[in-house]
């Protein structure tokens, strides 16, 4: 018996691929591209960037999917389980899912303060809240939110609340709907903002700077640190070793080519990042901001941009209402797995398992909520240092040597056979050293910085 005869499926080929890309596409895509870009070479990042995902990315995509819909489980950690038994393989494989469901778990937890970040500008927009102040007062407005974690307290659950009842109303009332509603919204603000920012900043030239910074490359410019950087940019940019496309692909009809929408994956979450780039940039180089900011240039000199054009209040709320849904459908994304594992394993029904992880996911949040030291524990030396890299280094081994080709062979229909073969191709030779130098560089940077002069 197959998966999908015992789970719910999308409704559509459509509806996965939005909920798909709704689960990769998030507030990771509007700063940690542009800030990425910015400091290591513009282009040439962007050209490398576009490789790692073409040969890492999406075949680390489709294996994800692949176990998923092969496994007779909804729940990532039994349809691996499912998988090393009929492969006859070492239980030890399963601690992949385990993984990365756990690091969803996590990032979840931290992930909700900065979309209450996110949430709290949006009504100091509205307010008028920048008008007359000096990007210093702007910028000193993050600081005072960060100061009064307890202003925080009403968007932090909002935001929670949000995603508990999207995922506790199942697959295709829940999760499906709320992906039909919010990335399509999200698309079409993402393009007008950007379509406002390139025609506003060309007559200060910004917009040609932009233009010729992102697809005019410098290949003097790249290094062993860039390639290390545009290959971690993709690789969490899309949201791989987190559980959350093998959940996504557990609810996959046969139907659907898994190559095929592991590229449209891929592909629509690079497109984000390069339009958001397009929103970004021109206004970054009309006002003369640093792009290397990080969170700093999306909280505290974006504003001061935006307030300065014309509807500057409207242009900025609208701007941090279209993060908010590309957080919401991360959100959802990141608590779906446990549920799915909790309601499945233990024979509870989903609303319940919901409430349960929502919750623990809350109080864990308060820890990154009131300490941003917390949060960077959490964030990069736990989940992006180890867990995340951890998981898909498993994945892409056991699907590119260790699971009976049989499984495999039936996943893919006959269309799909050379693109399957060469995915699979750079799954086997590829995608595990490169997730390896994720894995290696990333202990080395936070737990031994002076190994190797650093």
């Amino acid at each position: 018996m197959s998966s999908a005869s015992s789970t719910a499926q999308w409704s559509s080929r459509t509806a996965f691929i939005l909920a798909a890309v709704g689960s990769s596409v998030g507030l990771g895509n509007l700063w940690r591209f542009s800030a990425e870009a910015g400091s290591n070479g513009g282009g040439a990042f962007i050209v490398l960037y576009l490789a790692c995902v073409v040969f890492i990315g999406i075949p680390t995509i489709m294996a994800e999917f692949l176990i998923g819909r092969a496994g007779q489980a909804s729940s990532s950690i039994n349809s691996f389980r499912d998988l090393t038994k009929r492969s006859q393989q070492s239980k030890l494989w399963n601690s992949a899912a385990w993984a990365g469901t756990l690091s969803a778990f996590l990032i979840l937890s931290f992930y909700s303060v900065v979309a209450a970040w996110v949430m709290a500008y949006i009504p100091r927009f509205l307010s008028g809240a920048f008008d007359g102040q000096s990007p210093t007062e702007i910028a000193a407005q993050f600081d005072q939110l960060l100061a009064n974690p307890s202003g925080l307290i009403v968007y932090f659950f909002v935001f929670n609340v949000i995603v508990m009842w999207m995922v506790a109303r199942g697959v295709n009332r829940g999760i499906e709907l709320a992906s039909k509603i919010l990335m399509p919204s999200f698309f079409f603000l993402l393009l007008a903002l950007s379509l406002f920012s390139i025609t506003s900043g060309w007559a200060s030239g910004g917009t040609q700077a932009a233009i010729s910074f992102m697809f005019s490359p410098d290949f003097s410019k790249i290094n062993a640190d860039v390639a290390v950087s545009a290959l971690g940019q993709a690789f969490f940019s899309i949201g791989l070793g987190m559980a959350m496309m093998m959940t996504y692909g557990s609810y996959l009809p046969k139907s659907v080519s898994l190559p095929r929408s592991a590229f449209i994956v891929g592909i629509s979450d690079t497109m984000v990042a390069l339009i958001a780039g397009l929103a970004i940039f021109p206004i970054v180089f009309q006002y003369g901001l640093d792009f290397e900011a990080g969170a700093g240039l999306f909280f505290q000199t974006l504003p001061t941009a935006l307030i300065s054009t014309p509807g500057g209040n409207l242009i900025g709320a609208a701007f941090f209402f279209m993060a908010i849904f590309a957080a919401l459908t991360t959100g959802v994304a990141l608590l779906e797995p446990a549920v799915a594992h909790t309601s499945e394993q233990l024979g509870i029904e989903r609303g319940r398992a919901t409430i349960y992880l929502g919750v623990a996911a809350i109080i864990l949040g308060f820890g990154s909520l009131y300490s941003l030291q917390f949060m960077d524990l959490l964030d990069t030396k736990l989940t992006a240092a180890i867990l995340m890299p951890f998981s898909a280094l498993l994945i892409v081994v056991f699907v590119g040597w260790r699971l009976n080709r049989t499984i495999y062979d039936a996943e893919f229909s006959e269309q799909d056979r050379t693109l399957a073969n060469f995915l699979l191709f750079m799954l086997k030779y590829v995608a595990p050293i490169m997730i390896t130098v994720i894995l290696l560089a990333g202990i080395q940077s936070n737990y031994f910085p002076t190994l190797f002069g650093g």
